[in-house]
């Protein structure tokens, strides 16, 4: 009788140990740094606007249709509620995705627009900001590949055997990825003209 209380702790001991509950909670929480990254980062993005668009006021006949697209894509970026469940709803995700791509969009106008105001050009302030935001897109594309890592490493952890049945008895779901919205165009290589 003890032999197989004996017997049958160490069956279970090696079930728990092979499990992958453990290592399921360790890339779980891995995502979720990754993505508390992200958002750190577009939060940086998002607090310069205001700075950028103020600078951008200074110039009179600066377009404001530009800088009203600008405000406008901010709040809509600012205006979404960030909870750690928002990366786990491919819905929500894709929502908050178009939305700081809309900054991104208008923001890339702002600074094609900047370009026709010399005075702006050559304002200090102004050159400041553009590093500070130079810096801050390029944290965003490191932050948001290491949480593509994250998800990755993650999703391919929960989908083996035999991970796969202790995610799904504990309710673990593969996470959604960001996307990229149009992937036809991200596959065609940019068009150079210099003739003009």
């Amino acid at each position: 009788m003890r032999g197989w209380r004996l017997a049958l702790a160490a069956a279970v001991s090696v079930l728990l140990a092979g499990c992958g509950y453990n290592e399921i909670q360790t890339r779980d929480e891995a995502v979720k740094a990754a993505w508390s990254e992200v958002l750190s980062q577009y939060q940086r993005r998002a607090d310069l606007v205001p700075n950028l668009v103020n600078t951008v006021k200074g110039e009179a006949n600066f377009e404001q249709t530009t800088l009203t697209r600008v405000i406008e894509a901010r709040a809509k970026a600012t205006s979404i509620q960030v909870t750690p469940e928002l990366a786990n709803d491919p819905a929500a995700l894709l929502k908050f995705q178009q939305a700081q791509g809309e900054l991104t969009s208008a923001l890339s106008r702002l600074l094609v627009v900047s370009e026709n105001y010399p005075n702006l050009k050559s304002n200090q302030g102004f050159q400041d900001l553009l590093a500070q935001l130079e810096g801050t897109e390029n944290r965003i594309a490191i932050a948001r590949n290491r949480y593509i890592k994250a998800v990755q490493d993650y999703n391919v952890y929960i989908r083996q055997i035999p991970q796969n049945l202790t995610a799904k008895v504990m309710g673990y779901k593969e996470k959604p990825q960001f996307a990229v919205e149009n992937e036809a165009a991200v596959k065609e290589p940019p068009k150079v003209d210099f003739g003009k």
